[in-house]
């Protein structure tokens, strides 16, 4: 038998990045192909590529730049590395792509990516470059998945695209309209999952609480709300977590979920981007900062321990130094664990993109001063958490002899000694130490 050929992913942005990549290698093995870590000697190279922040593509570019020498040196050997540019820079860029690099072999958007066998075969045949950036009828999640064990944690995609259009936003541009997976396949994805090892899933979309997938009995949709308590039944699933969303999306179902569903994390990515009203209306954001407090108190109510997690934007063009002083406000009123935050960068194509800028240093500065006020939070929720006991999912050995690493109910890392063996276990660890980002406990007696 011919020994398989060799595959390099790699993923940038995005969780549902890395569910696309997880489905790229699938489809790529029923075609002969394993996953190897690094470029070098590989017989095919994807870059999964994610088109959010400015300066995107020319990160491709540049990648592109150093897997052709990769190339060279394997053609020289005679052999041949098939490249190929996938995600949202491929949607946007499309034939650009080759034309600026013609080393690249295959260009496939996200909606696609389920065809990549047969673009690698035709790619082999040669006739030039194989590019395939629609939004095709047949569902690309179709494609059976391998029974092989997996990791105690994994994503699963169940809404793509987004509606909303946000001036500042190229999702509806790259990904598409919202589309939901039907609920009956959603459950059978996650029960396979389980089957195979998964105990924690999180339930992915560009707007995830959008999902309105078909019922199983086709009779109407169900929410996302619904559609957690469901996949709660499955015997086996202890945990489960959905980002990113829209507060717009925040349905009274979801909302009770999280005080009813015990499966359900404590932790909410939710953002929101200014706390300025108007500077909202000018993105397109179509919600207050007083209703974003006010849904935060209603989901806090249903979920005291709620640790929550926000996107912002500072320097949106026409922002004002009282504007961004609304966002501080907001920020101290709704109090994160954890945030995201952004100098705005604009997209080419999107409404945003035309605006005049904030001066940069003074966006510059004003980021700062954020990611001081959110940095302060987050160190507080960290040692909040010092003396108490949490149940931890391990996950992984970590870097020193002995040590795992683990997931608190709230997503933190945590790091202990303990055997590899618990690897797939929830168990109870005595939270001792906390830093920037992680925790260190000890196994609970």
């Amino acid at each position: 038998m011919a020994a398989p050929k060799k595959l390099y992913i790699k993923t940038y942005g995005c969780q549902m990045n890395v569910y696309d990549s997880e489905r790229m290698a699938e489809a790529m093995a029923g075609a002969g192909y394993v996953e190897t870590a690094t470029p070098e000697g590989a017989d095919m190279v994807l870059l999964n590529t994610c088109h959010i922040r400015e300066k995107a593509a020319e990160k491709v570019y540049s990648e592109l730049g150093r897997i052709r020498k990769l190339a060279d040196a394997k053609r020289a050997a005679g052999d041949r590395m098939l490249v190929g540019v996938a995600g949202c820079v491929a949607q946007a860029e499309g034939e650009e792509i080759v034309r600026r690099q013609p080393l690249v072999d295959i260009v496939v958007g996200p909606q696609a990516f389920h065809r990549l066998p047969e673009m690698a075969a035709r790619a082999v045949a040669g006739g030039g470059a194989v590019i395939d950036t629609d939004f095709p009828e047949d569902d690309k999640f179709a494609a059976p998945r391998p029974k092989a064990r997996r990791a105690p944690a994994a994503f699963l995609t169940v809404q793509e695209g987004c509606d909303k259009f946000c001036a500042f936003c190229v999702v509806p541009y790259t990904r598409g309209a919202e589309i939901s997976r039907p609920a009956a396949k959603v459950l059978a994805e996650a029960r396979d999952l389980v089957a195979r090892g998964v105990v924690e899933i999180t339930l992915l979309g560009q707007n995830v609480n959008a999902w309105r997938g078909e019922a199983p009995d086709g009779a109407g949709r169900w929410g996302l709300g619904r559609l957690i308590r469901e996949l709660a039944e499955i015997d086996g699933l202890k945990r489960i977590r959905y980002t990113t969303s829209h507060p717009n999306d925040m349905d009274e179902d979801l909302i009770a979920a999280h005080g009813e569903v015990d499966a359900l994390m404590p932790y909410l990515h939710l953002p929101v981007q200014s706390g300025s009203d108007r500077v909202l209306k000018a993105m397109n954001r179509r919600h207050t900062a007083s209703a974003y407090l006010q849904l935060i108190e209603r989901i806090r109510a249903a979920r005291p321990d709620l640790a929550l997690s926000g996107d912002f934007i500072v320097g949106f063009p026409g922002e004002t130094e009282a504007e961004f002083e609304e966002t501080m406000a907001l920020v101290r009123e709704a109090n994160y664990a954890q945030a995201y935050s952004f100098k705005y960068s604009p997209r080419p194509g999107t409404p945003a993109a035309d605006l005049p800028m904030v001066d940069p240093d003074e966006a510059s500065e004003r980021l700062q001063r954020l990611q001081a006020l959110l940095g302060a939070q987050q160190a507080a929720f960290q040692e909040s958490c010092v003396g108490r006991t949490l149940p931890v999912l391990l996950e992984k050995p970590g870097r020193r002899a002995g040590q795992m690493i683990g997931r608190s109910p709230y997503l933190q890392a945590v790091h202990m000694h303990a055997d590899a063996n618990l690897a797939g276990r929830i168990v109870e660890v005595d939270i001792v130490g906390a830093g920037p980002n992680s925790l260190k406990g000890r196994l609970a007696a």
